[in-house]
């Protein structure tokens, strides 16, 4: 009669190599899902990781000077007053 503690060959195989095999993988497929969704919604939009890995950034646009309703009123004011 068999012992219950003994284990075959493939037990061994399984405990020893198989289980920590699987761990691992599973693990850094739970990192890589994490960094993959990180970068995805949070860091292709931080500038500096933009400026690290040479992401192409948008042009900066210069805004007008008389874009607003207030600056054209005090433009037009300064230029009643200065002409004499």
């Amino acid at each position: 009669m068999e012992s219950v503690n003994s284990l075959s060959y493939c037990d061994y195989l399984n405990l020893l190599l198989l289980r920590p095999i699987l761990a691992i993988s599973f693990v850094l497929s739970v990192l890589a899902l994490g960094w993959f969704l990180a970068w995805k919604l949070v860091l292709v939009h931080v500038p500096l990781v933009q400026e690290i890995f040479g992401l192409r950034k948008k042009p900066v646009q210069t805004k007008p000077a008389n874009r607003r309703r207030l600056s054209r009123f005090y433009n037009s004011l300064n230029a009643q007053n200065s002409t004499p």
